[in-house]
């Protein structure tokens, strides 16, 4: 359990927490499960289920504990994807949302309940233009979108 990080992401499950790192590892193309560890005879969970597991996205490593259902994750704390173009918003975008929740401006939430925010990293660089008139367009049109667009984020910072 035994991380490089000096802070890392932990990620409290009912009991999904093994399906949960499978279906993140499957998704993003450089990660892995580090370890897992399970509950013997003594528990309190069922023996042999994942107790605390760590996996690693982009290098980003995270644990994940099947706790129970004393907690459930909220929108006050989200994953933010910064994506390099629209091929990766949309992939990552509907494999995210399978089994969840898509919300407004890049949001969405998993089968699992956590949040996430898919960006394109050009969304920053359009919106922290110096002319307000351009970054107010982005600003105003990002705020329509469910999953981001680069090409409508362009078109409005190009627009006369």
């Amino acid at each position: 359990m035994t991380t490089k990080q000096k802070i890392t992401p932990f990620l409290w499950f009912d009991n999904q927490a093994e399906e949960a790192m499978n279906h993140y590892v499957s998704i993003f193309p450089k990660s892995r499960i580090v370890n897992v560890s399970r509950y013997g005879e003594a528990g309190p969970g069922p023996a042999g289920t994942v107790m605390v597991g760590t996996f690693e996205i982009e290098g980003q490593q995270f644990l994940a504990l099947n706790g129970g259902p004393h907690f459930k994750f909220s929108e006050a704390i989200s994953l933010v994807v910064n994506c390099e173009s629209q091929e990766e918003v949309d992939k990552l975008w509907t494999r995210l949302c399978e089994g969840g929740s898509p919300s407004q401006c890049g949001w969405l939430k998993d089968k699992f309940g956590l949040s996430w925010q898919i960006i394109p990293r050009i969304l920053g660089q359009l919106m922290q233009d110096p002319n307000p008139a351009k970054s107010g367009r982005v600003m105003k049109v990002m705020l329509q979108m469910t999953k981001i667009d680069i090409a409508g984020l362009k078109q409005a910072y190009e627009q006369r």
